[in-house]
Parts: C-alpha cells; structure tokens; sequence
C-alpha cells in the first residue's frame, strides 16, 4: 500500500452521516383526535395553497387490518397535521377540503387504499417514489431521496413501529411528522429533474394510471404465499398447509393480530413437513412450542386432522392457479421458438431501459413481456403489438419506446405458440 493510500480518510458507513438531520420547522403538533381540532385542520388546510403532502402509517406486522393509524399531512400555508383516524373512522371532510389540490404520496400504491378507508380519494397524485425510479435514482425510499435531492439525512428509527398503540410515543409522532416536512420541497425539486430529462410527461401517465388501477384483486390461494413451501413435497401436506392457513387466518382476522403472530409460516410448514399423527406429536414439534401456538393448539390439531382425512379428490393440486404462459426457464424444452421470442424481446427492452436510466420493470412489466413472447399476435404487426401492450396495462409512453423493436424481436422467430390451456 502506498504513502498516499493511507492517508486516505476511512469511508463512513452512513454515506449521510456528515448531513443536516432534518428537523421540524414549527415543531411538533398536538395530535388531533376530536372533533374541534378536525374542524380546525380542515379549514387551515381548505384555505392553503399549492399541493399537499400526505402519508399514513399502519400497524403491519402486528394488526390484520391494514387500516391507516395515522395520516399526516402538510400544505404551505397550513402548516403540518397528525390527525388520528380512530376516533372519527371518517374522515372525508378532510379529503373533501384538499380533493382539488396534488396530493405528494411517497409509494403511492401503499397508501391510497387504507386513505380510502376513511374517505380521503384524491384526484391528483405525484408519487415521489415513482417519480425517483423514472429518474433512475439507485434508491427511492424516502430518506434516500431527501439525502440525495435535498441534502438532508431523515431518522430512521420507528419505521417498522406498532402504530395502533396509545398514546402514540412523542419521538414516534416526531418521526411521523418528518415524513411529510420536505415532500413539498421533494416533490418541486425532483420536478425540475423530470422536466430537464424529458420524463415529465411519462410521469404524469404513471400518475395517472395509478388512479385509474382497479382495487387489487385478492390472490387466488393466499396460502401458497406462505414462507417455505418448497419444503411441501406431496398434496396431501399441501392440505395441511392450507388448513393451518385458514385456521390461523380467521382467529387472525377476529382477533386483528398479524397472522404471524399467531402462529408462524415456520411452524405450518413444519407440521405439513412430518405430518402429525395426533395432538401429542404435534406438541413436541420445535416451532409449536411457543405460547401463541400452544394457546390455540387445540385449533392447530382439529385443522390438521380434518386436511389428514380429505378424500384425494379435494386435494390442492401442486402448482397454484395461473393463467399465464408457463415458468420460462421451461421454454426452451416445450417451445424453443418462444425461448428465443422471450430472449431477444428481454434484450431489446433491457437496452432501451439501460438507454434511458430506467428500471426494466419501469419500462415494461416482465409479466407482459413473458405473455408477448408466448402467444404474440397471429399478425405481429407494430400496429397489433401495441394493441397488445395497451391491453396490458402499457402506459402511451412505454409503448412509443417499446413497441417497435418488440414487433421486430417477436417477427423474426417462427409462428407463434397456441395459447396453454
């Protein structure tokens, strides 16, 4: 090593450690929790200007419900809010007061739904997080962005904290606050950002298309979510699986516990796993000796016994339900033609993505692409592709940058496959 290698000074482990910590600039508001304080945060943020800054914390991880315990909002000439939604369950007065303004949203799709639940539906959204990934930003969470944009380091404590406890904790609500004090600032400053590159108007689609999305459908079979199913090996252990899933799921729901706080994925798992013969065995497992699954452990036997019991006809099948082209790393074997289809669709939209500072999964979903490559259109035509890619979900500005050179990737390999049954 030479002289001047050592003295170089160590890199820090916090590349953000030697950066202002954000502060509140009014310090911190009472929360509001009655009906005389609403009445106030409503008219101070009726009569505000410019877009508003929003965001809600829930208690994931620790409640069923995925229910917002804290909004939080700030708009210039209003000042900043913690408004607490328990007490009222409503509150679209609020929603009402800003429903023309630009609602900042950091991860969006995370929030829209449970701000639903209580009346506040925007009808113009800037998503920062979004925003960030369309600029190219290697890390879009929010202190990430305030750090690199803005030049300040944000706490990072509480994030994963249980928001349905009261009284909420002074620092808890300090760093709830600080979520929304630079979003206003974020938000103008990425912007400019947008603008210079020429993104501005794909933004604005995406933002779009985040209001115009459907509720989310529920997932068919959930419990083949369940962390280490690689582990199930047989259909009957798969009963077993779904059972346990299903037992836990509803004195989840009824008591509103995070399901794995009632029992973990590893102890469902393991009982399908070695397949109990009766309620002593399955006390002696490992992951059943803890207090919440030894509490309900007269739940946990019955569902095992009843999934033991079920004809083979009501077993679950091996795969879950898809309705989509098959796992591509079995295509080259079942249909080379769409190996190849998939391979140069994949390279071609990689270049572009890499071209422009973009995500690939920003360009264009790989679910998509996957469902081009196996069953293109009879006449692949530019015409017909973005058809295709518009039927999908493909936002105008993803097709104009994709369209062609998929019609060419999808045009130079052999007729395409018949659709799987």
């Amino acid at each position: 090593m030479s002289p001047a290698e050592t003295q170089q000074p160590p890199v820090p482990d916090d590349p953000t450690e030697n950066l202002p910590l954000l502060e509140l600039r009014d310090g911190l508001s009472e929360v509001v929790d009655n009906d005389v304080t609403l009445s106030e945060v409503v008219e101070a943020f009726r009569s505000g200007t410019g877009p508003v800054a929003v965001d809600a914390e829930r208690a994931s991880g620790y409640r069923y419900s995925h229910r917002a315990y804290l909004v939080q909002l700030r708009r210039e000439g209003s000042g900043s809010a913690l408004v607490d939604p328990i007490p009222f369950g409503d509150l679209s007065a609020l929603g009402d007061a800003i429903v023309d303004a630009e609602w900042i949203i950091h991860a969006a799709n995370q929030d829209l739904a449970c701000l639903a639940e209580v009346g506040m539906v925007p009808r113009s959204v800037f998503d920062t997080e979004l925003a960030g990934r369309l600029l190219g930003y290697p890390k879009v969470g929010l202190a990430s962005l305030v750090s690199e944009v803005l030049g300040y380091r944000m706490r990072k404590e509480h994030s994963a904290a249980d928001w349905s406890t009261r009284p909420l904790p002074g620092p808890w609500l300090v760093y709830a606050a600080l979520d929304v004090e630079m979003l206003i600032e974020l938000r103008n400053a990425i912007e400019v950002e947008l603008r210079r590159e020429g993104k501005w108007e794909w933004a604005q689609q995406e933002f779009a298309a985040i209001l115009s999305a459907p509720p989310r459908e529920p997932k068919p079979d959930p419990w083949r979510r369940t962390s280490g199913m690689h582990r199930v090996r047989n259909r009957r252990s798969l009963a077993v699986v779904r059972a346990l899933w299903e037992a836990r799921d509803q004195l989840a729901a009824s008591a509103d516990i995070s399901p794995g706080r009632i029992l973990p994925d590893a102890a469902i798992v393991e009982a399908a796993a070695a397949m109990p013969v009766d309620r002593e065995t399955l006390q002696r497992l490992t992951a059943f000796k803890g207090r919440g699954a030894h509490r309900h452990m007269r739940t946990w036997w019955e569902a095992i016994d009843h999934a033991r019991r079920l004809p083979d006809a009501e077993l679950p099948k091996q795969g879950p339900r898809y309705d989509g082209p098959p796992p591509a790393r079995a295509w080259a074997d079942r249909d080379p033609d769409a190996a190849a289809r998939l391979s140069a669709a994949r390279s071609t939209v990689g270049e572009i993505a890499e071209a422009h500072r973009l995500p690939t999964e920003n360009l264009l979903s790989p679910d998509t692409i996957r469902r081009l490559a196996w069953t293109p259109p009879t006449d692949p035509s530019l015409e017909a592709v973005g058809s295709f890619l518009r039927d999908h979900g493909a936002r105008e500005w993803q097709i104009a940058l994709t369209a062609e050179v998929l019609t060419d990737a999808i045009a130079t390999t052999a007729p395409p496959a018949e659709p799987i049954g």
